[in-house]
């Protein structure tokens, strides 16, 4: 036993001397060296010049109130023969024709005043849709519009208020809605 024990300590010796002599000739950092690429990358763009451009029209007035309208402007009176074949298609046919009562005018910017009957606000926008289609079965202009939570129902619009003051009456007695006329925006 005394043998084996020698044994393993010669050997372990040799494996420790050969280490010692072998390690730094594989580890001595010689073999590493950093390479240094050269860069690939090309260089930037050149920034474009920046030019200001300074304008030449002037700003378009501010459109988010309606202007006030204009006094009506008095129409000619037709010559005699446009009037009186007027007068005979007129009275031929039954019209309604008042050219002189409540003509239309133009505000302030050129714009011509038109009218809408506002007829019903709903908070649900199928029970809008429903009115609206009742009303266009029965040939009325109809349009609606979402102004917060609300939807609104208008007919029109119209030039001449008389006209949806009557409408006012009719769609009063047909349907049950008392509406309000207010002036017709874009907005």
């Amino acid at each position: 036993m005394q043998q084996k024990v020698k044994y393993r300590l010669v050997g372990l010796a040799v494996i420790l001397l050969s280490a010692a002599v072998i390690f730094p000739v594989f580890f001595d950092g010689a073999g590493y060296k950093e390479r240094q690429l050269q860069s690939e990358i090309p260089s930037g763009p050149v920034p474009p010049e920046i030019v200001r451009i300074s304008p030449k029209n002037k700003p378009l007035p501010d459109t988010s109130e309606p202007a006030e309208p204009m006094p009506p402007v008095q129409l000619p009176e037709p010559p005699v023969e446009v009037k009186k074949v007027i007068e005979k298609t007129v009275a031929e046919n039954k019209i309604e024709l008042e050219i002189h009562k409540d003509q239309p005018v133009l505000d302030q910017q050129g714009v011509p005043v038109a009218w809408t009957l506002q007829l019903a606000s709903f908070k649900d926008e199928t029970n809008a849709k429903g009115l609206r289609k009742q009303l266009i079965a029965e040939g009325h202009k109809v349009f609606t519009r979402k102004q917060g939570d609300l939807v609104k129902v208008y007919v029109g619009p119209e030039f001449q208020k008389s006209r949806l003051e009557s409408l006012k009456d009719k769609l009063k007695k047909d349907f049950g809605l008392n509406g309000i006329i207010v002036r017709f925006t874009t907005q």
